[in-house]
């Protein structure tokens, strides 16, 4: 007999007022198999998993599970059928503890207590290990990722949904999720799988649906396919490509020495001793796993946590200390500032685009106009808001959009945008390109390199190491809250960055591993 699909998508539709994110989209996916779902940002995929999560009811269309007509209402309904998804954006409430947080996920009646040992046990098992009594808010972006993968798998799902898993995770982390995915599908689970890291995608997935404005575009054998032409597939053009010339910097612009702060988070990383600096025309890559002090150094650098006096080392933008300055004033100094959290931090959710452009842009208020005499130039913040709109791609209703109305690639576009239209002298990047598709990555990383010709002092916070050999002049390693040296990206390799990730600053690694 021929083997019944666990899931089957007929003709889904979903029209919102200003765009149409799914149209006739039909789907596949049989007991077992890795189905990746790919498409730009805005294409369509994360409002399709939502329908088949329960989250979105659709306009149109029929969803068949295991042979059957269903209707989703709700998560609930979802669960019950045996359907889990790790949402893009996580659904947690940072006062709560881990154990809290997944517990309030469960249907099942269990305390957080009588589920600790459940979650250490789940998350070391598949390499994502946690500590189920830690306070959410303490935690890194990756960190929070974990939490919703292992909530996901203490459900046991029959079809796990997994929008953009592995973002923010380690290398190791990602191999070991992955051997575990491919355990759970040699059991019969059936796997939904959206990521814009196409090796991912290559390495991992049986089969690929493209969607491209909502529509299915085609189907493919990633195994059969290359990188670029999976990219191709995916945004319908060819696959741009980053041009970086290398050039003499300038001026040390960003100074930070001897950097020595304890953190304000009882689980997070005290910075020791650390030394750094980026001059005008340079861009310096920082590497590391999450949780080694990134937070605590952002923190330090964008003025959120102004140091202490008579102590603490010093931070100085071109000649003048800014350490005990805040991060308004900073911000008037010339320092741009683009943290990995686009929603709350990045961005007010529930605030329009062109507001969001204000809450950084009145403090350049001399270039951008959007304030002037004390009051607010609408016309100047729409303009500002719309050129970002523009430079950048950015798929959404216009400048009155709801931030949190958009997909996560494209409002990492506009933050990245309206930061670079600030036209900072210092940049400080932290995840560029976090969730964004390859096109759009590439738009990214292009408008990083022409801050640097254009004589910014670029720093760039990456996990993605690919990323940092592609934009950095010199790359340094933080690890347990030391800082190595900065050493030139073509004097050096993935091995040995590798290497000096786990703390070892001493490894020179293999002349004939010298990364191209």
């Amino acid at each position: 007999m021929k083997e019944v699909p666990r899931l089957q998508m007929l003709g889904i539709s979903k029209i919102y007022p200003s765009v149409v994110a799914n149209a006739g989209v039909d789907l596949t996916v049989m007991p077992g198999e890795i189905h990746a779902v790919l498409g730009e940002n805005g294409a369509g995929k994360s409002t399709l998993m939502k329908i088949i999560y329960g989250v979105t009811k659709p306009d149109d269309g029929q969803v068949i599970w295991e042979g059957r007509q269903v209707h989703i209402h709700s998560p609930h309904d979802a669960r019950k059928l045996g359907i889990g998804m790790v949402f893009q954006h996580f659904a947690v409430f940072e006062t709560l503890t881990v154990a809290e947080n997944i517990a309030l996920a469960l249907d099942e009646k269990v305390t957080p207590a009588e589920l600790a040992p459940r979650i250490r046990a789940v998350s070391e098992q598949y390499g994502l290990p946690l500590d189920p009594l830690r306070l959410v808010h303490s935690m890194s972006v990756g960190e929070r990722q974990r939490v919703e993968i292992v909530r996901c798998l203490l459900q046991s799902p029959r079809l796990l949904i997994m929008d953009e898993p592995t973002s923010v995770l380690t290398p190791d982390a990602v191999l070991k999720l992955f051997e575990s995915l491919r355990r759970l599908a040699s059991e019969g689970v059936s796997i939904l799988y959206i990521s814009h890291k196409l090796d991912e995608i290559q390495s991992l997935c049986d089969k690929a649906t493209v969607l491209r404005g909502g529509r299915v575009s085609g189907t493919a054998d990633p195994k059969r396919e290359s990188a670029r032409s999976l990219a191709e597939l995916m945004i319908g053009r060819e696959l741009p490509v980053c041009v970086n010339r290398p050039r003499a910097p300038g001026e040390v612009l960003l100074n930070v020495r001897g950097l020595t702060v304890d953190s304000d988070d009882p689980f997070g990383t005290r910075l020791k001793d650390i030394d750094l600096e980026v001059r005008g025309g340079e861009i310096v890559g920082i590497a590391g796993i999450s949780g080694n002090g990134q937070q605590e150094l952002l923190k330090a650098i964008s003025g959120e946590r102004p140091l202490r006096a008579g102590g603490g080392g010093a931070i100085r933008l071109g000649t003048l200390d800014v350490g005990r300055f805040d991060a308004a004033r900073r911000r008037r100094l010339g320092l741009g500032f683009v943290p990995e959290e686009r929603l709350g931090r990045g961005a007010a959710p529930d605030l329009s685009l062109a507001d969001n452009a204000l809450l950084t842009g009145y403090l350049r208020a001399a270039d951008t106009g959007m304030v002037k005499n004390g009051l607010i130039r609408r016309g100047a913040v729409g303009d500002f808001a719309r050129k970002v709109i523009d430079r950048f791609n950015v798929k959404c209703g216009g400048e009155r959009s709801a931030a949190a109305s958009l997909s996560g690639g494209n409002l990492q576009k506009f933050i990245v945008g309206r930061e670079i239209m600030l036209a900072p002298t210092v940049m400080v990047f932290a995840q560029p390109t976090w969730g964004v598709d390859v096109g759009a990555a590439m738009l990214i990383r292009q408008a990083i390199l022409d801050m640097r010709d254009q004589g910014v002092a670029v720093l760039v916070l990456s996990e993605e190491l690919d990323e940092l050999f592609m934009l950095s002049d010199r790359i340094a390693v933080l690890a347990d809250g030391r800082l190595s040296r900065a050493v030139p990206a073509a004097d050096t390799s993935i091995n040995q960055i590798g290497v000096w990730m786990s703390g070892d600053f001493d490894y020179q690694g293999a002349a004939d591993h010298v990364h191209a």
